[in-house]
């Protein structure tokens, strides 16, 4: 009788293919994993997930306990038309869904490809061009002026010679920032020239240099209907910080200042999905809004656990269900990340070395 009921209760779910970019899960680790996890845990969905790599090693496409199977796909540099081509290999395999992109970088190309997958029957939810080109690092501090939002100055370089002028202007120390990833806070010109070398090797041209703002770090996870309306907003301090930068424990607060500011974010630009606010506040409690990133970030499964669970509510705005806003969360939740060793086996690598996809492993 208790397996029947299991089965009955099963079957009431929507069942859903949902493919997840982002697997990495190292010491700056993408949002995937985090991202299926929510997903995974909201009562409303049978999902399966469908993972998407670039690199055979990206250790979330052998949690199989997450993942149901994973394709690699071309690097963003291949452009739209070679992803367009490989996710319809994939889709006449797996009737896929919903598309969750996760990289800054992947992101131009699935807002390219929106409207070609929605008539194939793949829905995302992703902010348009405008709206994404808006909150561009290269763009952030004229956004912040004109929408009167507190924004560190910057300035876009392309040359290193044009550092010492830089530094002039905004004294040490400062920040410099690729226009994808990375940033460095530098207190010499000899630090800020090794800085942008480092960085135009990974990211290329330009690199902004950033006016350094002292104080608190916070974080803000939010997620947008598309009219201007937020769902969903939960902000978190950073309680450990790696030497990348990155938050390796945070706990969510009860600061009704960060939430306005997000929601001003949302209403501004009309986002639509999830994204990233990352705030610095300073001595006087000002917020300077550092960063926009225009998905979710890595700690993103700490608002499941809080009570608003950011991923299932936007694969069901994804799907063209109403999902109405959050009011509630809980403070004081904190989130700790962790390192294991994954062991898998020699033939899984090769599988989606050589044949770009593995499967998960069904056990007996």
């Amino acid at each position: 009788m208790e397996k029947q009921t299991e089965n009955t209760v099963k079957s009431t779910k929507r069942k859903v293919v949902i493919a997840v970019t982002a697997l990495n899960a190292i010491d700056s680790p993408g949002p995937g994993v985090a991202v299926i996890r929510a997903i995974r845990e909201c009562a409303d969905f049978d999902v399966r997930i469908i993972g998407l790599s670039y690199e055979s090693l990206e250790p979330g496409l052998y949690m199989h306990d997450l993942v149901d199977k994973t394709y690699q796909i071309p690097y963003p540099s291949a452009g739209t038309d070679s992803l367009m081509a490989r996710l319809m290999q994939i889709h006449d395999k797996e009737n896929l869904e919903v598309i969750i992109p996760n990289f800054d970088a992947e992101l131009f190309n699935f807002i390219k490809l929106r409207d070609r997958l929605k008539s194939v029957g793949i829905s995302t939810f992703l902010p348009d061009l405008e709206q994404f080109e808006a909150r561009d690092k290269i763009k952030l501090f004229d956004f912040g002026k004109k929408h009167g939002l507190m924004v560190p100055e910057d300035k876009v370089i392309f040359q290193v010679k044009d550092l010492e002028e830089v530094a002039e202007k905004l004294g040490y120390p400062m920040v410099v920032k690729g226009k994808f990833y990375d940033a460095i806070i530098v207190n010499t010109l000899e630090q800020a020239q090794k800085a942008f070398h480092k960085i135009q090797a990974k990211w290329g041209l330009p690199i902004i240099v950033q006016e350094f703002i002292n104080g608190t770090e916070i974080n803000i996870a939010a997620l947008g209907d598309g009219e201007g309306n937020a769902i969903s907003i939960i902000p978190m301090r950073k309680l450990y910080i790696t030497d990348k930068g990155k938050a390796w424990a945070g706990i969510t607060l009860d600061d009704t200042s960060f939430i306005e500011l997000a929601r001003k974010f949302i209403k501004v630009t009309k986002w639509r999905g999830g994204c990233e606010l990352e705030i610095m506040q300073n001595a006087n409690g000002d917020p300077y809004i550092m960063e926009v990133n225009p998905r979710f970030p890595a700690w993103i499964y700490l608002t499941a656990a809080a009570g608003q669970n950011q991923p299932a509510s936007l694969v069901k705005m994804a799907l063209g269900q109403k999902v109405e806003p959050f009011t509630e969360y809980e403070v004081g939740k904190m989130f700790i990340r962790y390192a294991w060793d994954l062991i898998t086996d020699i033939t899984e690598f090769q599988q989606i070395s050589v044949k770009g996809e593995l499967e998960r492993k069904v056990k007996s």
